[in-house]
């Protein structure tokens, strides 16, 4: 958030149940289990209205706001002073106030520890790869950044039945970890003198079909658009870059039939979408538990963090009943 607001609760990956809820709401009862979304589907919008668009004009995610958003106020005090929500989910917290918008209903028999993970992050990669990409099958797909993010836009790339799937991140100790969601080859930049995109174009005779951009490095996201193939390569930019980022290619690349695209959210409209996704888990078509690679409960939250600054893992699971 560019005007931190404190002290607030975070947290925004998380699956749950439905306690109680308040007045109007129709669409949930208590006992519904629900993932919680940082950026919500009022249904009723343009955004909403539109197949094309998963951008909610109401409640779209919104980093600076701290409370909710029909009466301004918060839901969480201290001492009668008031704690403030964060991305309108706040689930570092047995219990948590979410508007009907932001809560996606699932089958009550997916584990919410395992499908937590697709309230967010994995979402966002499998669907900038399914959704957005959309390779087709046996073709060549190059994935910038193996975080959890883009090992999900990976895991997408395998679905797909992707025939040469291509990791690129300068950390080597990556590469092992990327084979169990269908890397075939590996490149680190700083294993080459020349630009990375050369190497890909290269390594695949002309380019790659799809290139996925995970990292938020303006750099990366320039080398994902110009690896790709030639009349009709086509590149995702997943990642956030900083505010003075600048994006530069040559309008070249463009007029040669490449394609560049951005995306939020893997482009899943939270309510009507997740519910799918969720189930392709529950049919064992996306694996789920390999993201999974630490569990703590909730007192030890710190060691979560500490694991994520060391870049240990992939996804730490808080279990909140411990």
């Amino acid at each position: 958030g560019q005007t931190p607001v404190f002290p607030r609760i975070l947290g925004h990956e998380a699956g749950g149940i439905v306690e109680s809820v308040g007045e109007g709401v129709t669409e949930l009862v208590p006992g519904d289990h629900v993932l919680p979304v940082f950026t919500g589907e009022c249904k009723e919008c343009a955004h909403c209205m539109s197949e094309e668009s998963n951008l909610c004009d109401l409640l779209r995610i919104n980093v600076d706001r701290g409370v909710m958003i029909g009466d301004g106020q918060s839901r969480f005090t201290i001492d009668g002073k008031p704690i403030f929500h964060f991305v309108g989910t706040s689930t570092f917290s047995e219990y948590t106030v979410i508007h009907v918008g932001c809560l996606a209903k699932i089958d009550p028999e997916a584990p919410l520890d395992k499908v937590c993970l697709l309230s967010c992050g994995i979402s966002t990669g499998l669907g900038a790869t399914l959704n957005v990409a959309k390779p087709k099958k046996g073709m060549t797909v190059a994935i910038f950044g193996l975080g959890a993010v883009g090992l999900a836009a990976m895991e997408g790339a395998r679905m797909s039945g992707g025939s040469r799937i291509i990791g690129v991140d300068l950390n080597p100790a990556k590469h092992e970890q990327a084979k169990k969601f269908g890397c075939t080859d590996f490149v680190n930049p700083k294993d080459h003198t020349k630009p990375v995109q050369e190497v890909i174009v290269e390594m695949t005779d002309g380019g790659v079909d799809r290139a996925v951009e995970c990292t938020g490095n303006a750099d990366a996201m320039i080398s994902a658009f110009e690896c790709v193939h030639d009349g009709w390569g086509v590149a995702v930019l997943v990642g956030v870059a900083h505010k003075e980022a600048v994006f530069k290619t040559h309008p070249m690349n463009f007029l040669n039939e490449r394609t560049l695209r951005g995306t939020f959210f893997g482009n899943y409209k939270p309510r009507t979408d997740l519910p799918g996704v969720v189930d392709m888990y529950m049919r064992k078509e996306l694996e789920l538990d390999k993201f999974i690679t630490h569990s703590v409960p909730f007192s030890q939250i710190n060691t979560a963090f500490d694991l994520m600054l060391k870049g240990e893992g992939l996804r730490c699971v808080i279990r909140m009943d411990e």
